[in-house]
């Protein structure tokens, strides 16, 4: 601490003592049974240096331990963040916020004016419940393109991730899965986000992360409005599954008049026509990169013109090949079937009932049976019956060899093939 709790009694009335402090979500964590180490006094607040109560937690598996760096007053002062110097509602730096909100809190930083100066803040925020903020900050606080633009929808836990090990990067760490600290490997000495200083921060200057964050929003992209003034319908995509029609229109009737809302649960969007062009502009640039529907992002986009999607159906996209015959010209005739190959079965009628007279004769050809000519008809192969007949003990095969016979016609000869591997003649 700064000072000891004996040296001034008048100091020590101001000391502050909470029963739990202000936090942003994120620095929360997601673990909705975190248990907090309290310190009365424990240290002195950054800001104004006064002693404070400092909480101590983990907000989650595999995270830092994070506790507060500011006290309430100044955290109150500001609406930010005791732990992150992040503003509560819209998760940005304090810079970007009073950039976007206008706002120049003039807050004195010399030792006696700034407790001068918290102490009628103090006097102000016992009136209050202490939910609200208080100061310049405050009085402003209200809705802004750029802030919803900006404003981080869910929590970030890689925040809270631990930092990088030092004797990793040195590869001396020997402790392994075990480090409490990150294997990662580390930004570059140059790069501005490195030098960060909370008390920059917290006054809205010289903060690498609100510049970074600023030129980003520079570069944001804008939906422009279609050259075709008779578009009045928009696209908006991304909705939550169990959305319904009427909650589409409560969140687009209050820009204009709304002929009809064309709802496509599979694709998760629907198209919102209203009957007027400056209503369909005014909601889209009230809605774009801004409207939130059950904590999800929705997008808008323009809706294309019907004109154009009739006269993209109606563009021949068809080209010829090489090996492929022309199309025909009958629509449905898939098979280039000429006309006395076509035969209409009267309705009510089996297959099996038809007449000989509607089925063409092309048809019984896939059912007769091939004549092939007989393979051995030109030797002289006798057989076995007519030589037993003769009255030879063996067969007779006129002085032909059977393994000399070729195989017939159209067949590989296999060695699986051969008779004589098989058992079937007798040598």
């Amino acid at each position: 601490m700064s000072m000891s709790k004996t040296t001034n009694t008048y100091n020590r009335q101001n000391w502050e003592d909470a029963e739990f402090p202000i936090l942003c979500q994120t620095c929360l964590g997601d673990n909705p049974y975190v248990r907090m180490i309290k310190e009365r006094f424990g240290k002195e607040c950054k800001i104004c240096t006064r002693p404070f109560t400092i909480f101590r937690w983990c907000p989650g598996a595999r995270m830092r331990f994070k506790k507060t760096e500011v006290c309430q007053t100044c955290a109150r002062l500001k609406n930010v963040c005791q732990t992150c110097l992040l503003d509560l509602e819209f998760g940005l730096p304090i810079q970007v916020r009073d950039a976007a909100l206008k706002v120049a809190d003039n807050m004195p930083q010399s030792d006696v004016n700034k407790e001068y100066y918290i102490q009628n803040i103090d006097a102000q925020l016992q009136d209050g419940d202490g939910t609200e903020a208080a100061g310049a900050v405050g009085r402003s606080l209200a809705a802004n393109e750029m802030l919803s633009k900006l404003a981080r929808t869910a929590p970030y836990y890689k925040r809270n991730r631990p930092h990088i090990c030092s004797f990793w990067v040195k590869g001396e760490c020997k402790r392994g899965e075990e480090c409490p600290y990150r294997h990662d490997k580390p930004n570059e000495p140059d790069d501005p986000l490195c030098e960060q200083n909370i008390k920059d921060r917290y006054y809205g200057r010289n903060d690498p992360v609100a510049e970074k964050i600023m030129k980003r929003a520079a570069s944001l992209p804008t939906l422009d409005p279609p050259e075709d003034r008779n578009i009045t319908t928009l696209y908006v995509g991304n909705l939550p599954e169990e959305i319904t029609e009427p909650e589409i229109r409560d969140q687009f009737y209050q820009y204009g008049e709304i002929r009809s809302i064309a709802l496509v649960p599979r694709q998760q969007c629907s198209f919102v026509q209203y009957t007027k062009r400056s209503a369909a502009e005014l909601a889209a640039e009230r809605t774009f990169n801004k409207l939130v529907i059950h904590g999800r992002k929705v997008s808008i986009k323009w809706a294309h013109s019907q004109a154009k999607q009739g006269t993209a159906a109606k563009t021949d996209r068809r080209f010829d090949v090489a090996g492929i015959p022309p199309p025909s010209a009958k629509p449905n005739d898939y098979f280039n079937l000429r006309q006395e190959q076509i035969n209409v079965m009267p309705a009510g009628m089996k297959l099996h009932q038809l007449p000989s007279n509607l089925v063409p004769a092309s048809a019984y050809q896939m059912y007769a049976q091939p004549t092939y000519a007989a393979p051995y008809s030109g030797l002289g192969v006798a057989s076995t019956s007519t030589a037993a007949a003769s009255g030879s003990g063996a067969s007779s095969t006129s002085g032909v060899n059977l393994d000399s016979i070729p195989p017939p016609p159209g067949q590989m000869p296999y060695p699986s093939q051969d008779a004589s591997r098989m058992g079937a003649l007798k040598k």
